[in-house]
């Protein structure tokens, strides 16, 4: 990486509530906002959650509430992009909270994000593609790898992208997944028959999302941060 790059913290905060996430999401881009830190990624798992995107209804949930509960599951309405999607143990998610250049706008750095996706799935042996439009993500066939839903506000993005690493594929079935009935999702585990953990994949999604963003990375532990005071930290190292 080129020494006068930007820097990019990448935070690696573990199994975290999808709530207390988004929480955290909309502290740091106030913080990105004022320009008290750079362009920071969180790197983390949620316990078994529904969220549904600005784009998203009832309707895509397919299961009642006895069935979510007997999952340990909720269902979530968020201000990201897109329409349903699952998150939960073995997926890393990523949330970018980036100041994007004006000029560019929010695409451009989708399309980067996506192209990084690529490149990890690349390096296990796996060919990938970014779609745009209703389409956008990474997939691999017909079949979707990594789901990628944005919010930008003020020039800063918050929420991000979802990689199946290991994740129990079986939950998708309990929802439309971004509105394509038809569309399945795999993962990197089901695609090469073995187990790729998330941990196995953090250190590619770091460096490309470094490379494709042009960035020069550093690892910042979550503690830095400070977010929502120590016992919000404490709720989320407990489900690490």
């Amino acid at each position: 990486m080129g020494s006068g790059r930007a820097p990019l913290w990448l935070v690696r905060a573990g199994l975290v509530p999808y709530r207390l996430a988004w929480a955290w999401q909309r502290e740091l881009v106030e913080r990105r906002v004022a320009g008290d830190i750079p362009d920071t990624v969180l790197l983390l798992e949620h316990p078994h959650v529904y969220t549904i995107g600005k784009r998203g209804g009832d309707g895509d949930v397919l299961v009642g509430d006895d069935w979510l509960r007997a999952q340990g599951a909720e269902v979530v309405r968020t201000d990201r992009g897109g329409q349903a999607t699952y998150h939960g143990p073995g997926q890393l998610v990523g949330y970018p909270i980036t100041k994007l250049d004006r000029s560019m706008g929010v695409w451009p750095f989708l399309r980067r994000v996506e192209d990084a996706m690529v490149d990890v799935a690349a390096g296990f042996g796996i060919e990938a593609r970014g779609e745009s439009g209703l389409m956008t993500g990474v997939w691999v066939g017909d079949a979707k790898l990594v789901a990628i839903g944005m919010r930008v506000s003020r020039d800063v993005t918050s929420h991000g992208f979802a990689l199946n690493c290991s994740t129990d594929l079986s939950k998708f079935n309990a929802i439309i997944p971004c509105g394509m009935p038809e569309r399945a999702a795999c993962s990197l585990s089901s695609l090469l028959g073995t187990t790729v953990t998330v941990e196995r994949a953090l250190p590619p999604v770091e460096r490309h999302l470094a490379e494709r963003l042009e960035r020069a990375p550093r690892l910042v532990d979550l503690a830095t941060l400070e977010l929502e005071g120590e016992a919000a930290e404490e709720e989320a190292n407990a489900r690490r």
